[in-house]
């Protein structure tokens, strides 16, 4: 005889008890090993923008407001790595480091364990996701107050077609209806430990994901779908690689400025910062800009104070000098600068060797002498580019060339030097007006420039910013009203005084 579970008209409805979840876990599933990539390491350990990429990651959910504990499941062999990254970047939030399972939903299985039996909200998200914003955590994390199971998914641009075994159409779904999904996967804990432990009993239990889970083994939950991004991509292939490393640049590219001045005084007060063609142009334009903000600022140039920056002799003394001044060395910014025009078959030999000393030379120069000094410091060095890195152009090839070389000096930099806190970033500004500028190409339209200044205050964010690795755009904005671009004049012997300045 079945039980009847029937009540009387008179009996109130039953009411489910509001969710109170005792804390929230971002759960990082890091158990990828790289073969598709082709590495010999686990690929959320290859670094991109001067961090492995596992670091970026954490590092989102570690500032999240709405995370609480973060639990990372790495790949068999090489939890002792991601301890030490969690360590030096000093990520509080992180309580355990542990190895997953052979497939995604034991490596799950294995986080349920680790998360304990109490309520929580559960995060899983993707190690090789870096570029995940603080607007889908947050958005995650709120609909579990109505929804016991999230997704994050984006619309396919794409037309998805259904093949059979001879890889031919067979369906063609309505692409409105599509969506391509991406994690983090956010869960009540109940409900996930419940669909897990019914998938426990089906032998044929297979599943990709941790919503499929929930969508298979209870078909009566409502999974609650927001709004994922673009940017949110996954590092799976190659060319992922160099995407994800281009999403940086133009992340960093909007580095925040600080609300007012008194920020900026906060961040520069009582730090050094030295720039090496600090006559001119930019380098002049921070220099002042700096020191109003109340950094002590040591401009050296070719014109005002006989540096060559490429003269090893020189760097030295200027930054000894520095030092014995102020006793540390916080930033130190190299915009001295050559452009020389002209056909490689004709250009002599000493114009050549000029560019290449200063644009290049130069600033090797300067990032050798100075680490000892932005060790100490935790500093930075700043070097500049120009868009012209990115193609060669005809009659600057020189120019062009060395731009380029200091853009992978920056990320190579970054790389050797992440082990000593010292960060490299690169400004790429575009057409400013400076007088090297000036001097090749003649005067110019005003309202086509960039100002100075306006990529002096755009240097200095990136100075003040955690930023490594990146290679920073200045852009003037779109419809922006003409800039005042004050005149200067430049050295008659166009020496290393000028500040880099995008030539095309």
């Amino acid at each position: 005889m079945t039980q009847d579970h029937t009540t009387g008209p008179d009996a109130a409805p039953e009411t489910p008890a509001p969710w109170r979840p005792s804390r929230t876990v971002a759960v990082i599933l890091a158990g990828g090993t790289g073969t598709r990539l082709g590495l010999g390491i686990p690929k959320q350990l290859l670094k991109i923008a001067g961090k492995p990429i596992i670091e970026h990651t954490l590092a989102v959910f570690e500032s999240a407001p709405e995370i609480d504990e973060i639990i990372v499941l790495m790949a068999t062999g090489h939890v002792g790595e991601v301890q030490q990254i969690v360590d030096k970047a000093g990520f509080r939030k992180v309580s355990k480091v542990i190895e997953g399972g052979e497939t995604r939903n034991e490596t799950t299985r294995v986080a349920l364990d680790a998360v304990g039996e109490e309520d929580c909200n559960i995060l899983f998200h993707d190690a090789v996701r870096p570029l995940v914003s603080h607007r889908i955590v947050r958005e995650c994390v709120n609909a579990l107050w109505t929804y016991s199971a999230v997704d994050v998914a984006i619309p396919s641009a794409d037309t998805i077609i259904k093949v059979d075994g001879e890889d031919c159409i067979t369906d063609i779904p309505v692409r409105s209806s599509l969506r391509r999904g991406q994690t983090p996967q956010a869960f009540r804990s109940g409900t996930i430990r419940e669909a897990y432990r019914l998938a426990a009993g089906d032998p044929n239990f297979a599943a990709t994901d941790d919503c499929g889970v929930v969508l298979r083994y209870l078909p009566g939950t409502p999974i609650k779908v927001i709004d994922g991004s673009d940017e949110n991509i996954k590092v799976t292939h190659p060319v992922d690689v160099h995407l994800a490393d281009k999403l940086f640049q133009l992340a960093a590219a909007r580095v925040p400025r600080l609300v007012d001045h008194r920020g900026y005084r906060e961040e520069l007060t009582g730090r050094t910062m030295v720039v090496f063609g600090g006559s001119y142009g930019i380098g002049h334009d921070l220099a002042e800009l700096a020191r109003r903000h109340g950094a002590q600022v040591f401009a050296f140039s070719r014109s005002s104070t006989g540096t060559h920056v490429e003269r090893p002799e020189d760097v030295e003394a200027a930054l000894t000098t520095a030092f014995e001044a102020t006793g540390r060395i916080d930033h130190v910014v190299v915009t001295a600068g050559v452009l020389e025009r002209g056909n490689l078959a004709e250009m002599d030999e000493e114009t050549m060797d000029r560019v290449l000393q200063v644009n290049f030379v130069g600033p090797v120069t300067v990032a050798r002498l100075a680490l000892p000094y932005l060790e100490q410091t935790k500093g930075q060095l700043l070097l500049y580019t120009s868009s012209s890195y990115t193609r060669g152009r005809a009659r600057y090839a020189l120019y062009s060339a060395t731009k380029a070389a200091l853009v992978n000096l920056t990320q190579a930099l970054a790389d050797e030097w992440a082990d000593v806190g010292v960060r490299v970033n690169c400004v790429n500004p575009e057409r400013t007006a400076t007088p090297m500028r000036t001097r090749a190409f003649g005067e110019e339209p005003e309202h086509t420039l960039l100002s100075a200044e306006a990529v002096a205050q755009a240097s200095l964010d990136v100075l003040i910013s955690e930023l490594t690795g990146q290679v920073i755009d200045v852009r003037r904005p779109q419809g922006e009203p003409p800039q005042a671009v004050p005149a200067q004049t430049v050295p008659s012997d166009g020496g290393a005084t000028a500040t880099p300045a995008t030539a095309g």
